[in-house]
């Protein structure tokens, strides 16, 4: 009888303390939604007073010097001069906030909007607003997305510069090049066994899997796949669920050589064979490589393959110029790509 009653007990406790967290993280959430709201309407303040003094050049830094004493002595710390710019600049870049609310959900914090709102295009603010909700990535997550350049090196690899629903998307929406691995804390010219880099990406597989993208889990690391006369290991194996496709994953220290996309093709066509269950799409390669011979992956078999991609990695983070230089080479090449379609199909070539 005492168990019972003892376990009847642990139960309700757990009940209540369910509640409990509940109740205070719809609170922690509500407070934060208001208050994000309370800051754009302080934005919106700032930039109306200003338009009735526009006949003073410097009056808008007069204004916040002025706001930012007034309410630290009525309510002390938090509205510094900086922290009002950023309330003004919230309201320039999102003036409607019904707009934007729409946009959001309650993961969004006001230092996740602090590091958005200064990203000057607007598809790639609306795009980080939405994966961050949909991935609920931490503020450090965004920073570092944003820093490596995570849209524009995803929109390199597709044809059309539209982002689209996620029913309508393909493995190309999923590629990126480069692959930023500054995590795996290993020097940009590693001259070392594949099982080396293999093993730095195990250890940080958590942020290896947010380099990826969505949808995509581990299943496996040298994975055997064998034939009646021999057995072949497969780097790394990921499936996507949204893709609905086992991902293979095989790793170069070295330049893309026409052996390693061979490799890569019998391994798709093996994984499918073999393993691919019934309810599967068709199984993706992808070779991620040091470097890559662009004339070798235009005349392979990786040519108008929609199952074999070939991407490089990066082990240090790039600069602005360098990021930029990349994804402006990819865009060029597709373009390029592009317009040899359409004057074949013109009867051109």
């Amino acid at each position: 009888m005492k168990k019972n009653i003892a376990k009847s007990e642990k139960l309700f406790f757990a009940n209540v303390a369910k509640t409990l967290a509940q109740g205070r993280s719809f609170a922690c959430k509500a407070i934060n939604s208001a208050m994000i709201k309370t800051y754009w309407q302080i934005g919106k303040q700032i930039i109306e007073q200003e338009q009735k003094g526009n006949d003073r050049a410097d009056y808008g830094d007069y204004l916040i010097v002025k706001l930012s004493k007034y309410l630290g002595e009525q309510f002390g710390k938090g509205f510094s001069e900086a922290n009002l710019w950023n309330f003004r600049k919230f309201y320039l870049v999102f003036p409607s906030f019904d707009e934007f609310s729409t946009q959001c959900v309650e993961n969004l914090s006001w230092s996740h909007i602090r590091l958005i709102m200064r990203l000057d295009s607007e598809q790639e603010r609306l795009y980080y607003m939405k994966e961050m909700s949909q991935e609920n990535w931490s503020v450090r997550t965004l920073e570092r997305n944003i820093k490596t350049g995570y849209f524009k090196r995803l929109l390199s690899s597709q044809k059309k510069k539209t982002l689209k629903t996620i029913s309508d998307l393909n493995i190309s929406d999923f590629i990126k090049d480069p692959y930023v691995l500054e995590f795996l804390n290993i020097p940009e010219d590693i001259k070392v066994k594949e099982t080396l880099l293999e093993t730095a990406i195990i250890n940080n597989l958590q942020k290896f899997l947010l380099e990826l993208g969505k949808g995509f889990s581990f299943v496996g690391r040298q994975f055997r796949i064998s034939t009646e006369t021999s057995h072949f290991y497969i780097d790394l194996v990921f499936y996507n669920y949204l893709l609905k496709c086992f991902i293979v994953i095989d790793l170069k220290t070295a330049k893309l050589e026409h052996k390693d996309i061979g490799q890569v093709d019998m391994y798709v066509r093996m994984f499918d064979e073999l393993k691919r269950g019934k309810e599967d799409n068709p199984t993706i390669g992808i070779i991620l490589c040091a470097d890559k011979d662009e004339t070798i992956a235009k005349y392979s078999v990786m040519k108008g393959n929609k199952k074999i991609f070939a991407a490089k990695y990066k082990t240090i983070l790039p600069t602005e110029k360098e990021l930029a230089e990349l994804v402006e080479q990819k865009k060029q090449m597709l373009l390029k790509d592009s317009a040899k379609l359409k004057w074949f199909a013109e009867g051109i070539l």
